[in-house]
């Protein structure tokens, strides 16, 4: 397995993918040998230096610390770097939406981290390990790094990162509903989280039954009448994000705090897993007899 590069910068910065091909080498798809970092170096675009959000050191730190933890089950380490990567590197959404920046983590910062987490196992019909390419730079749901953010952005309750910890515990939530815009939907977010805690929900095929109900409902239905949202005050998200260079490290056995902003309506989320729990009941699930 690869180590870090040789050279790891100490800020983060923006990776163009015309750019990041020229290190996807076979080598380092097999985790055979990554690149030295230099080079890498001189193509980057740097971000502004007097922001304290782009130290790569707490990042770098994190991510050592879950490949450690988590030696045992690499998916696992999901539900526990999640929050804590959305609460370290505390972004604006539009910030978030750039690609670039998640291709400069994955490929300067920690590709290591991406060939622990993702190298494939070996099958009969593919019998070589290797981490797909989407995994350095890819769409939001698939990129290592940025998947785990934005599960995090839209399964937290206002500060709290519990039903994130819930939702990236289960990878086919997050594999199929991150690509789903009603998830932009906060009680919606929630409710499915609430399945998920009280067991109606728990196989992959349930999950996927689950949504693909919930997307269809919700091309007829407003899921907002059934279960309305407050208006977020975008001044919190602000003071939050400006607290990032005074703010100490994520705590390793206990949860960080997101922004201070307001829970989900529990009237809301309680109506919603009301109406997923019915729609369950009669979703499409492949292996589940009818009637079950």
């Amino acid at each position: 397995m690869i180590t870090q590069p040789n050279h790891v910068p100490e800020r983060l910065a923006l990776l163009a993918a015309s750019a990041a091909d020229t290190f996807l080498t076979e080598e380092l798809l097999r985790g055979e040998q990554v690149h030295g970092g230099i080079d890498l170096a001189k193509v980057v675009d740097a971000l502004p230096e007097d922001d304290a959000r782009w130290s790569v050191e707490p990042i770098r730190s994190l991510v050592e610390d879950a490949m450690f933890e988590f030696r045992e089950d690499r998916t696992q380490a999901d539900a526990w770097l999640a929050p804590r990567l959305h609460a370290t590197l505390r972004l604006t959404r539009r910030e978030a939406a750039d690609k670039r920046l998640w291709n400069h983590l994955a490929l300067a910062v920690a590709p290591d981290y991406v060939v622990w987490r993702h190298l494939s196992e070996p099958t009969a019909a593919r019998p070589e390990r290797r981490v797909a390419t989407e995994r350095f730079r890819g769409p939001a749901d698939r990129q290592c790094f940025s998947r785990l953010w934005w599960a995090a952005e839209l399964f937290r309750n206002g500060p709290d990162y519990e039903p994130v910890e819930v939702a990236c515990g289960n990878q086919d939530l997050i594999h199929t509903v991150l690509r789903l815009d009603l998830i932009d939907h906060r009680p919606t977010a929630q409710a499915l989280v609430r399945l998920l805690k009280s067991g109606k929900v728990t196989t992959g095929r349930e999950v996927n039954g689950l949504s693909t109900a919930i997307n269809a409902a919700g091309a007829t239905l407003v899921y907002d009448v059934l279960g309305p949202d407050e208006p977020r005050d975008p001044s919190r998200l602000r003071d939050w994000i400006a607290a990032a260079g005074s703010s100490l490290p994520v705590g390793r056995h206990t949860l960080p705090e997101g922004p201070d902003e307001d829970p989900v309506p529990e009237t809301s989320v309680a109506a919603l897993t009301h109406y997923f729990t019915e729609l369950f009941e009669t979703a499409p699930v492949r292996g589940r007899k009818s009637g079950e």
